[in-house]
Parts: C-alpha cells; structure tokens; sequence
C-alpha cells in the first residue's frame, strides 16, 4: 500500500512537470524555413532558418503591391492592358484593352495574386519588368532585407529570384506601415470597377484563408509554385501586440501560422505606458499662485515578456512643494516605470504655466 501511494506520488509529479514543459516548449513548425517577428520590438520570437535563401513565390508581390500603392497615391494613373503585361499562372484576368487603375492592380495583386496584375504595375510604373526590378531591389535594401534578390514582379521562379523568411517579415511590416496597404490586404474581399469597358465590375476573394481561420489575423499574402511550394506571409494583431509569421515551403501553413501566433501572443504582452493625460496641482512656495499644475506628455509602448507584464512599477518623483519661480515648460520631476530594478522608462514631469515669484513689500521696507 505504500509502494503503491509512492508511486502514485510520483506519476502525479511526473505528469505535473511533463505539463509545465509542454506549455514553455517551444512549438514544432513543419516548415522548411520561418520566422515569429515582433515589428513592435524588432525581435524574432521564434525562427527556423530564418536566413536560408528560398524561392518566395508570389508573396513577391507584397514588394510589388507597396510600390503600386506608393505610386498610385501620388498619380492613381489609367492603366490599358496590353500583350507585353501578359504572364502565366495566377491571375486576374484582365484582357487586352481593358484598363484599370494603379490601385485596382494592387487589389488583383493582393486578393488574386494576379501575375497579369504584377506585371501590369511593372510596366506602368517603370517601363518594364526589368526596370521595376530595379525598384524592388532598392526599396529591398532601404528596409534592410540583405538576402533578397528580385527579377519578377510576380514571383514566378528565376534562379536569381530569392528571398528569406526573415527578409520577408521586414517586408510585411514596411508594408503594414502604408494604410492603403494594410487596409486592403486585411480584406476578405474587394471589387475593382473598370475605367473600359466601362460598367463592368469584378469582386475578388481573397486568397489568405487566415483571414477567416484566425480572428486576430490582419493580413497577409499566399504564394506557391510547384519549386517553392507552400508560402505565406501573414501578420495579425492582439491587445496592442503585432505579430508577423513567415514560411516557406510549408505543406500545413494555415496551423502553422495559428501556432505560431498562439505562441507569440502567449508569452509576450504589450505594456502600454501612457502618462499622456496626467496633470497634477502641486503647492508652490513663494508664488504668484499657490498651485502650479505639473503634467506629462509621455506615452511609451514596450513588448515584454507575458511573465513580466504584472511586474513593472510606476512611480512619481516630485517634491511635495515647489518654490517659485518656475517657467513653463519647466522640468519639475518625473515619472519612473522600472522592471526587476531596472529604468524602463522615464517620463517628464513639467510645469504647464508660468509661476513668478512673489514681491513680499514688507521686506522693502514698505508698510
């Protein structure tokens, strides 16, 4: 009987940690390559040769749909579709002499992933397919993707075509920057309403299935071709909190993204320390007014740990008097947020007006 409450004693404890490991465990992603990034905090939460170049299919178009949508704001130009905007595989299907706007060739680059679409932009925007390139590799650099290469519009493979799950996740949180981007993206579907022939109208879903299989999911593009198979750029969003998931060649990406997502959201938390509204009135020695109002202005978002949240501490430094005189715009004492001992931020604490010292005649000699 002992023997026997033992080693019930000990499955119980056995079970209980195999439990607290399964929950800190990190998750299992079938994907040859991927990325967990937080645009909030520029860190990766998880990855998986995050820097391995790869063939990123039409999740190209993410760079080809900014740059359209960048155009489009300064010159929403009348696009006619012609032989030389012609591509295989995924499209639109715009016809010859049809014309559209540059901004309806980014709802056919986002929701139908449009080749036709991509390589109508191209040519609209810069002359040539070739010539955009150029524009992509530029735009590339200034984010900061330094293993990217692109030759196509539409991501169709080319051995000089590549990217990495890393470099891909800068690009979707550049492009989640750009609010006609990430307003579109984030739709389930849109309808483009053509300038010839006129009165025609086409409504186009939306291929990121995300969009519905995850409700904190704003965004994102699908990609695939039978060299790179399975890719998906997404990103989504909770309590404040922006995550962005990247794979590639990923047979189960849709569950991959949800449990990279349900991991990021699980272990990091955005802390929101705002001190925009705080207005204080403070006695004041010495001055014209008795009160001076002391206010601050700071607001500060910082990405911790989920086990960290609950532990930041706030607290206000200010004499219980201040003595005149005092200017506005004044520094008079500060808000101070620390975690573990350590300063997260510091926020000012300023006079809003004016206090000016106050003549006492009596010490003139004047009764």
């Amino acid at each position: 009987m002992y023997m026997k409450r033992i080693i019930s004693i000990f499955l119980f404890l056995t079970l209980a940690v195999a439990s607290v490991c399964s929950v800190r465990a990190e998750i299992s992603v079938n994907a040859e390559a991927c990325v967990l990034y937080c645009p909030d905090s520029g860190e990766v939460y998880f990855s998986k040769n995050e820097n391995k170049r790869m063939r990123p299919a039409s999740t190209t178009k993410l760079m080809t749909a900014l740059i359209t949508l960048e155009y489009a704001e300064k010159n929403n130009k009348k696009v006619e579709f012609t032989s030389d905007m012609t591509a295989e595989g995924s499209s639109m299907y715009l016809k010859f002499g049809e014309v559209v706007t540059l901004k309806d060739l980014a709802v056919g680059l986002l929701m139908r992933s449009g080749n036709d679409a991509a390589n109508a932009a191209a040519v609209a925007i810069a002359g040539s397919k070739e010539k955009f390139a150029k524009l992509m590799n530029k735009r590339a650099r200034k984010i900061g993707m330094k293993n990217t290469h692109f030759v196509t519009p539409s991501g169709l493979d080319d051995d000089d075509h590549y990217s990495t799950a890393y470099d891909l996740a800068l690009l979707m949180a550049e492009a989640m920057r750009n609010e006609a981007f990430s307003a579109l993206c984030g739709k389930k579907s849109e309808s483009v309403r053509f300038v010839k022939p006129k009165g025609k109208s086409v409504t186009y879903a939306n291929h990121n299935r995300l969009l519905s299989l995850y409700p904190n999911c704003v965004g994102g593009k699908t990609g695939y071709t039978i060299a790179a198979g399975r890719c998906l750029v997404t990103a989504a969003r909770k309590d404040g909190l922006t995550l962005i998931a990247v794979t590639l060649n990923d047979k189960r990406d849709w569950n991959d993204h949800i449990a990279l997502y349900n991991y990021g959201f699980e272990n990091y938390k955005m802390k929101l320390l705002d001190d925009s509204d705080f207005h204080l009135n403070v006695s004041t020695v010495g001055g014209e007014k008795d009160i001076t109002i002391v206010s601050s202005f700071d607001c500060e978002r910082f990405v911790l740990p989920a086990g960290d949240y609950s532990r930041v501490k706030r607290k206000i430094s200010l004499e219980n008097f201040l003595y005149a005189p005092i200017k506005s715009g004044e520094t008079v004492g500060q808000i101070v947020y620390s975690l573990n001992g350590k300063a997260l931020a510091v926020h000012k604490l300023i006079a809003e007006e004016d206090n000016s010292f106050k003549e006492n005649k009596k010490l003139f000699g004047i009764f």
